[in-house]
């Protein structure tokens, strides 16, 4: 049976006067035929999908084929809805949700170019597209599109490679650009796109912060004062709400009350999460599991282990305690059994089967919840220092996202985060609704240390079972390192996570300016080093992850 072909001229939207012309500007670039790069760079809320609909819609008219990348296929039954209702059927998808059957129809329909447009994970970047004609990659800042396993990548950057090498238009769209993305606009060598105001008759939510020094928590408690009276009151107004913590599980840490034993993963060095809903203790970087025991295993006590901190099934629990006849669902990677159990939980919100939605990070990427009318961020404070020169971003980009989960329709919404540092520059930025000074802010502390995009970074991961070697090998890499003038090495050190998935890892950090040919210098050194068959060496230029 064949692929159903899009209509460009199924339904198309009424823009306003702001996407019309960015649409207009991206039609332009389609018809050009040449290579281009544009950001899309609008508010939450913004209709930024019906804008750049317009460009797909023209290279639909050229005969030629689309990719749509997304950073979360499996959750985006609203992104696929939406693209039926404008061109009359549902895209081609490819994710790692197919079976190989479907895969090898996609991949060979995209050959031939039966497949005019395909919707896809990071993946779909290397299908053989017989003639590409657009390029989109929505949620462009997202962490999601780096590969950091096997063949490293950043299927944003080797979609701008693809489009240049396919000669047609890149789409990076995001209310939250990443920091490079947002310089090569300020620079000219993109083109800006800018939505400024939400679509219709919404508007931005207002964003207040609540300093849990002021207002804390009852003790044992997570949600403070001002969001329970919060969601008591959108409940009773018989609105949606949303509460954002991006922790898994039930607790982040489980310890001994007798001994200040942790409990920790056998094979890496890090902490075991409690999952409580099902008894067990779950290592979340190599999958380990365990029972959760009646007493602690190094000193024996009874009943003595004692939960450290909250996860969402933890807010879960407080929240059922607090109200008890609200509906209310939670939305992890741990509770969602397959892509068909996430579709569902998300159809059941947007259809107000459920009060309030508990959910980690996979709630904040573009779901639209036209009864949402307040979030509320448990612990704003989560993965804003932790060493990474990204993490502030990232921080001000996921909180700012799930913020514009509401108020998305004719209600207002508002958004209530709970924070101990309210002073920080993110959240007074988020508070202002003032993102160009928090890029402002960043840029200067990137340019200040040469970090990028104005400077740029490599990463060298050493990995194996025998630690010594290890060790040994960082050592010899290190001496090796070939003197050039703009280029600093720092290291060997143990990896944030020392010990992964039963192999000891150490890191060496590559920094060099902006002129360096970074990558010929690295094969000069690496050719200069033959390491022990034992040792991995992984190597990361531009990483996005730092643990």
């Amino acid at each position: 049976m064949p692929l159903p072909v899009p209509d460009p001229g199924w339904a198309p939207p009424r823009l306003n006067d702001e996407q019309a012309a960015a649409a207009g500007a991206l039609v332009a670039e389609v018809q050009a035929g040449h290579f281009a790069a544009a950001l899309l760079d609008g508010v939450t809320g913004s209709g930024k999908t019906e804008t750049y609909f317009e460009a797909v819609g023209e290279a639909l008219r050229q005969n030629r084929q689309v990719l749509l990348l997304l950073p979360e296929i499996a959750l985006t039954v609203q992104f696929l809805e939406r693209f039926a209702e404008r061109f009359g059927c549902r895209p081609a998808e490819w994710h790692s949700g197919l079976s190989s059957r479907e895969r090898r129809r996609v991949y060979r329909a995209v050959l031939s170019g039966e497949a005019r447009v395909v919707v896809g994970a990071r993946s779909a970047l290397f299908l053989p597209f017989a003639q590409l004609g657009l390029i989109v990659v929505d949620e462009e800042h997202e962490q999601a599109y780096k590969q950091d396993a096997g063949v490293i990548y950043h299927a944003r950057d080797m979609a701008v490679v693809r489009a240049r090498l396919e000669r047609c238009l890149i789409v990076l769209a995001s209310a939250t650009p990443s920091l490079e993305s947002y310089v090569n606009a300020q620079q000219g060598r993109y083109l800006w796109l800018k939505l400024s105001a939400r679509h219709g008759e919404a508007v931005l939510p207002e964003i207040r912060l609540v300093d849990l020094r002021q207002t804390p928590p009852e003790p044992g408690a997570f949600l403070s004062p001002p969001l329970r009276e919060a969601l008591a009151q959108t409940l009773a107004a018989g609105e949606q709400g949303l509460l954002f913590l991006n922790r898994r599980g039930y607790a982040p840490l489980t310890l001994c009350g007798a001994c200040g034993h942790k409990m920790v993963c056998r094979n890496c060095s890090a902490w075991l999460v409690e999952h409580r809903y099902h008894a067990k203790l779950v290592c979340h970087h190599c999958g380990f599991e365990t029972r959760t025991p009646n007493q602690c295993p190094s000193c024996g006590a009874e009943k003595s282990l004692v939960a450290c901190g909250p996860g969402v099934e933890r807010v879960s629990e407080e929240f059922a305690r607090l109200f008890p006849d609200a509906r209310a669902a939670i939305a992890s990677s741990d509770t969602f059994q397959g892509p068909s159990e996430a579709q569902a939980a998300i159809r059941a919100m947007a259809k107000h089967e459920i009060d309030v939605l508990i959910g980690t990070q996979i709630v904040a990427k573009g779901h639209h919840f036209p009864q949402l009318t307040l979030v509320g961020v448990i612990d704003a404070d989560l993965g804003g220092s932790d060493g990474d020169l990204r993490s502030r971003e990232r921080t001000f980009q996921l909180l700012h996202q799930v913020a514009g989960r509401a108020g998305r329709a004719a209600k207002p919404g508002i958004v209530l985060i709970q924070t101990r540092n309210p002073r920080d520059a993110a959240m007074q930025a988020l508070a202002r609704g003032d993102r160009e000074s928090f890029f402002a802010g960043e840029c200067a502390e990137r340019k200040r240390v040469a970090a990028p995009p104005f400077g740029r970074l490599a990463a060298l991961i050493l990995s194996g079972a025998d630690s010594e070697a290890v060790h040994e090998a960082g050592r010899t890499l290190a001496k090796e390192a070939p003197a050039a003038r703009g280029v600093t090495v720092w290291g060997p050190a143990p990896a944030y996570y020392q010990l992964l998935r039963g192999r000891t890892r150490e890191r060496l950090l590559v920094q060099a300016d902006r002129a360096v040919d970074l990558q010929a210098w690295l094969r000069v050194w690496l050719d200069r080093v033959k390491l022990p068959g034992s040792v991995r060496l992984d190597v990361d230029v531009d990483p996005v992850s730092f643990i």
